[in-house]
């Protein structure tokens, strides 16, 4: 299971998770990736059982890249406790995603295996997510940008 080393300090608020990833939005490192739809808490458990999925069906062929991390504690307090008394103790770590957010990236296998296998990590998620190749990405995002690749008329650079 993913978790911090250390941290600075052991309980953190809740937060939001309004808007849509503005980092992390990119494939970088491979050729195919899963994006996650809506925001959500991933939790370690379910980071490491996605990532359990993708390289048993690749046969450990290839790269898997996890691109998110749980850094952020939640707590909990016992069963059957009265109210007060604090907040409870830290009980288990999530990655907060938004909409757009790269979470794992693959390589060095054929597209029809690398979408299989990302399509078996995602029955392991609790959020909507898609399969999209680095190109696929990258037209998507130009598009939400207004950047257009169009080659000059005018004979200019």
């Amino acid at each position: 299971m993913l978790m911090p080393k250390r941290v600075k300090r052991r309980k953190q608020f809740r937060g939001r998770m309004k808007g849509r990833a503005m980092r992390g939005n990119r494939i970088i490192y491979g050729d195919f990736g899963l994006i996650a739809m809506e925001p959500s808490w991933i939790t370690s458990n379910q980071i490491e059982s996605a990532r359990i999925a993708m390289t048993r069906y690749i046969k450990r062929g290839g790269n898997v890249w996890i691109k998110i991390f749980p850094d952020k504690p939640v707590t909990a307090k016992p069963a059957e406790t009265r109210m007060g008394s604090g907040k409870g103790a830290p009980d288990y770590w999530v990655a907060v995603v938004r909409p757009g957010r790269v979470m794992f990236e693959l390589n060095g296998v054929p597209e029809a295996t690398a979408r299989e296998a990302l399509r078996l990590a995602m029955h392991k998620l609790p959020i909507k997510c898609k399969i999209l190749s680095k190109e696929e990405l990258d037209k998507e995002l130009d598009a939400r940008e207004g950047v257009h690749h169009t080659k000059k008329e005018d004979g200019g650079i």
